[in-house]
C-alpha cells in the first residue's frame, strides 16, 4: 500500500502523520503478517510507503527459510540502513540464531532498532511507538483502504490469502520453520470465518487458504467446537471448507486450498470439489517419493501411500489439479532413489511441480546426515526433474485444448480489447501458469479485472493456456 503526502499547496489542518517505509519478503504466510502490521499502522494514523525515501522509519519483514532468502533479507536490511538508518526487523529471519547462538540479524546489522520473530504485530508496534511516537488524533486514526475486520491486504482486490493457523507440529529434517514459528496454533474458527466473510463482502473473488499444514487445522485444540453466527462449528479442515464453500457460493467466488498434507481425512473434502463447492485444486508438499528418502526427511507419509491417495482423489474428482514441491539431491539420495522419484512424478501425473536442489539450512538436522552430494549433482538432478515435470504438465495441458473454462481476470488493459491475462481453477496466482486471453471476437465483449469470463482453450504455450473469451 502507498500513501501520498499532502502537497505544499494543500492546506493541512493537522500535522502530517509519521511515514513508515515497509518491505515484505517471503511466502504468503509472511505476507499475511505484513497485512496485520500495515492494518495496525493505518489504524493508528501512520502513513506507509513501499520506499525508504522520506520515511521516519523502515520495517523489513524477512524470510529465513533457505540461504537465498536469508541473503535477500540481510541485503534488504543493509539497503534500508544505508538509505534511511532507522530500521525495525521482523519475520522468520528475526528468529534465526547466528553461529555463536546469538541473534543473526543483530550480528550482521547491529545498528537495527529492534528485531522480532514472525507473527509479532504487537512487538513491532511497540518498537514503532518507542522510536516514532504518534499522538492520538480521532480525525486521522482510521483504517483507509481496509476490508472491514479483514484489514488491509497487499494482494489485488479480487483475491486474498486467509491464514488459518500458525506454526507446525512436524519435524522434517530439512526444515527450521518450527524453530522460527513454533508449534501449530489454530485460529478460532469463528475468527477465520468472520474474516473470510469480510473479504468476500469487500469484493474478493478468490480466497486462498494457507498455513504451514492446512490439513492439521484444529489438531492442537482437539477439533474443539467453536461458534460462528450463533451456530456450533468444529475447528476442523472439513467443517472449515464446508462453511467457506457456503460463503463463496453466496458471493460467486472461489476457495483454493494450499499446503495440504495427504492425510486420509483429506478424502472427505473431495466430494465438495467434485460438486464445484470449492476448487478441485490441492497444493500438496510431497517433497519426495522414495520411502528411504522420506524416512531421512522425517516426512509424515510414504510414496506408495501418496500414489494410492492421488488415485483415490482422481476417482472421486476426475478434474482435480495437484501441485507440489520436491527436493532433489537430499543427503544420501542414490541414483536409484532419484529415478524412483521421476517414476512417481510420471505415474502420479502431478499437474504443477516445482523442485529445489537440496541446500543445507543452518540449524536443520539434515545437515548432520551422511552422504552429502556435490553441488553439481544436486543441480543436475533438479534440472532432470524439471524436464520431466514440464513434459507431464504440458501433456496434461494439451488435453484442455478445445475445452471451455471459467477464467478469473487478473489483467485487462483497455477493457480487454486487445486481450488480457487470467487464471483458471488450475492456476494459483504467482506460482502456476496463466490463461492468456485473446481479444474478444465480439466488439461488445469487455474484460474487467476481478471478474470471471468463459473462454475456449485454443492452444498451449509453455506452462500457459491460450484462450478465446466469449
Amino acid at each position: 500500500m502507498t500513501s501520498e503526502l499532502l502537497t505544499p499547496t494543500t492546506p493541512a489542518p493537522f500535522a502530517a502523520a509519521p511515514k513508515i517505509g515497509f518491505v515484505s519478503l517471503g511466502c504468503p504466510k509472511a505476507l499475511t503478517d505484513s497485512e496485520l502490521i500495515l492494518t495496525q499502522l493505518a489504524a493508528e494514523g501512520y502513513q506507509t510507503s513501499k520506499t525508504f525515501d522520506g520515511a521516519d522509519l523502515v520495517i523489513v519483514n524477512t524470510c529465513g527459510f533457505i540461504d537465498d532468502a536469508v541473503r535477500e533479507s540481510l541485503d534488504t536490511i543493509g539497503e534500508a540502513l544505508a538509505e534511511n538508518g532507522k530500521v525495525i526487523v521482523t519475520g522468520c529471519l528475526g528468529a534465526k540464531a547466528g553461529a555463536d547462538g546469538g541473534n543473526l540479524v543483530r550480528q550482521m546489522h547491529p545498528s537495527v532498532l529492534a528485531v522480532t520473530g514472525p507473527h509479532a504485530t504487537q512487538e513491532v508496534m511497540d518498537a514503532v511507538h518507542l522510536h516514532v511516537p504518534k499522538p492520538h488524533d480521532p480525525f486521522l486514526d482510521l483504517v483507509p483502504e481496509s476490508r472491514g475486520i479483514a484489514g488491509i491486504k497487499l494482494t489485488p482486490r479480487h483475491y486474498a490469502y486467509l491464514k488459518i493457523s500458525e506454526g507446525c507440529n512436524h519435524r522434517c529434517s530439512f526444515c527450521i520453520i518450527p524453530s522460527m514459528r513454533g508449534d501449530l496454533v489454530s485460529r478460532p474458527i469463528g475468527d477465520v470465518l468472520s474474516e473470510a466473510r469480510a473479504l468476500f463482502e469487500s469484493g474478493v473473488k478468490e480466497l486462498l487458504v494457507i498455513s504451514q499444514d492446512t490439513s492439521a487445522y484444529g489438531v492442537d485444540v482437539k477439533y474443539r467446537t467453536g461458534f460462528w453466527d450463533g451456530k456450533p462449528v468444529k475447528t476442523r479442515m472439513f467443517d472449515l471448507a464446508e462453511q467457506l464453500a457456503t460463503l463463496a457460493q453466496q458471493h460467486g467466488a472461489w476457495v483454493r486450498m494450499h499446503y495440504v498434507y495427504p492425510y486420509p481425512h483429506v478424502d472427505e473434502i473431495l466430494p465438495m470439489m467434485a460438486e464445484g463447492l470449492i476448487l478441485p485444486y490441492l497444493d500438496v508438499p510431497f517433497q519426495h517419493a522414495h520411502p528411504a528418502v522420506l524416512k531421512r526427511m522425517k516426512r509424515p507419509a510414504n510414496g506408495e501411500k501418496n500414489l494410492e491417495r492421488l488415485l483415490r482423489w482422481r476417482e472421486i474428482c476426475p478434474e482435480i489439479v495437484v501441485r507440489s514441491t520436491f527436493i532433489a539431491g537430499f543427503p544420501g539420495e542414490t541414483e536409484e532413489e532419484f529415478e524412483y522419484l521421476l517414476d512417481f512424478l510420471r505415474e502420479a501425473e502431478i499437474d504443477r511441480a516445482g523442485c529445489f536442489a537440496y541446500s543445507p539450512i543452518e540449524g536443520a538436522p539434515a545437515n548432520a546426515l551422511e552422504g552429502a552430494l556435490p553441488d553439481e549433482v544436486r543441480e543436475e538432478r533438479r534440472a532432470r526433474f524439471m524436464a520431466v515435470a514440464e513434459q507431464v504438465s504440458i501433456a496434461k495441458l494439451q488435453r484442455r485444448v478445445g475445452a471451455t473454462m471459467q477464467v478469473l481476470i487478473d489483467s485487462a488493459p483497455a477493457l480487454g480489447r486487445k486481450g488480457g491475462v487470467g487464471r483458471s481453477y488450475a492456476d494459483a496466482p504467482e506460482i502456476d501458469g496463466t490463461v492468456r486471453l485473446l481479444p474478444p471476437e465480439k466488439a461488445s465483449k469487455t474484460l474487467k479485472v476481478g471478474e470471471f469470463t468463459k473462454a475456449r482453450i485454443v492452444a498451449v504455450e509453455g506452462h500457459d493456456l491460450i484462450a478465446q473469451p466469449f
